[in-house]
């Protein structure tokens, strides 16, 4: 019985116990921390951790050494704001794990957890970690509540064994892809939530603010055996409760200055209440005061259009204007396409973001708030050996990550859509022989 506990435990071991000690060395490193910008760095990887971070470093004897002369290396980016791991294909007729309909478990919504939806087999994922980005916080993009329910924040090594391998359809054993559940809890405060709530913001604000004073007030344990008639269920209180302690930051989504205003409000009124806004497509009109409000804002830098009437104010200097006002800000876009977040974040650069907060924006200012800012977004000691080497700039499109780790672990750069690539590229040399058939990409 002992050796098979013993067994058991080797076998639910996580992939950092095998991680391979490494040094990066000779490159531009963007530590993301007081550190700043080293020029010739060396970047120690050893046990899944960073070891240290280093100018004209020495390595110590153990390591296997990766020459980044000429390269630039970044903490592993993340994706603020997405449904990774939620969603395959949105328009699918069958069950699609980005959105939700009425439940009798909840009321409001609030007790929603999307990490026991999360498929670490998405394609989405190894997709996306080929542009960098290594963690993301993944929810729900559709609810029929009024609030979106508990995000999560998963990392993107993905599960699988080797394709090449006899055991390809097996999964590795102890790995799990959440790096931290109830990471986050998201609401519309616009004309969506809006629309959930009687079809006025006349009736959002008066709920919101109810909703929060009931958690507030109902006892710790709420015992099945005594009735309940509260507009959250059971479950929901729990779950506000972590919001109100502050413990679970408040994702609240506004474009329209007016709503992002009654955000800073309602703020005022649930001081413990950790808000961060989302979308703020408008945000730059009131960018003083969601910076004395202290609320940081995910955005999607690439509005310059109005989508609607709550985005007339839109404009590509949105995060550029926010910063300057002393307002933090990342990179989120609420979908599964966030592989797109540093092309995004290299356009606001482009209107004015300085180069560093752009990088800021899709490392430790997410990690920040997320509450992750000691396990990734940065290269530090101690922190997750989440890095990524690239050909030149991050920010240029012109520009690869040519080597990613995520917990220490190389990354195979492969996806479903460079074996397609693949495929198509030797099309021509194949048809002859076997016109009619075709490989199968996993």
């Amino acid at each position: 019985m002992k050796k098979l506990i013993v067994l058991l435990a080797a076998l639910t071991m996580t992939s950092y116990a095998h991680a391979e000690n490494i040094a990066i060395v000779g490159g531009e490193v963007h530590t993301m921390t007081s550190q700043g910008v080293i020029e010739n760095g060396t970047v120690l990887l050893s046990d899944g951790l960073i070891d240290s971070v280093l100018a004209n470093g020495d390595v110590p004897d153990g390591y296997r050494v990766i020459d980044a002369s000429g390269k630039v290396i970044t903490p592993g980016f993340i994706g603020a704001l997405t449904s990774l791991g939620l969603v395959e294909v949105s328009s699918s007729s069958g069950v699609v794990d980005a959105s939700i309909e009425i439940t009798p478990i909840s009321k409001t919504g609030a007790a929603l957890d999307v990490q026991y939806a999360i498929n670490p087999d998405s394609s989405l994922i190894a997709i996306t970690r080929l542009e960098g980005i290594t963690s993301a916080a993944t929810t729900l993009n559709r609810s029929d509540y009024l609030f979106g329910g508990q995000g999560a924040v998963i990392n993107l090594e993905g599960h699988r064994i080797d394709g090449n391998s006899a055991n390809a359809s097996e999964f590795k054993s102890g790995q799990t892809p959440v790096l931290k559940s109830g990471a986050f809890m998201t609401v519309d405060a616009g004309s969506d939530g809006a629309e959930l709530s009687g079809g006025s913001r006349a009736s959002l604000w008066v709920m919101l603010d109810k909703v929060f004073e009931e958690a507030k007030q109902a006892s710790d344990n709420l015992s099945p055996e005594k009735s309940w008639y509260g507009i959250n269920s059971r479950l929901d209180v729990a779950a506000l409760k972590r919001v109100v302690a502050g413990d679970m930051p408040l994702f609240m989504r506004a474009d329209r200055a007016a709503d992002i205003r009654q955000v800073i409000a309602f703020k005022d009124r649930h001081s413990s209440i950790n808000v961060v806004l989302v979308h703020g497509v408008e945000a730059w009109r009131v960018a003083k005061e969601l910076a004395g409000a202290n609320i940081p804002v995910i955005i999607d830098p690439e509005y310059n259009l109005p989508g609607g009437f709550d985005q007339m104010g839109a404009t590509l200097t949105n995060a550029a204007r926010l910063h300057e006002a002393g307002v933090e800000i990342a990179i989120g876009m609420d979908t599964h396409n966030i592989r797109l977040a540093a092309q995004h974040a290299g356009n606001a650069v482009a209107n004015g973001l300085p180069h560093e907060t752009g990088l800021a924006s899709l490392t430790s200012v997410p990690a920040k708030i997320l509450g992750l800012e000691k396990e990734v977004g940065s290269l530090r000691q101690g922190a997750r050996a989440d890095v990524v080497i690239w050909s030149g700039d991050p920010l240029e499109v012109t520009e690869a990550a040519e080597s990613i780790f995520i917990g220490g672990k190389a990354i195979k750069m492969e996806s479903r859509q460079t074996k397609l690539r693949d495929r198509y590229m030797s099309l021509q040399q194949k048809k002859h022989t076997n016109p009619s058939q075709y490989e199968r990409v996993e």
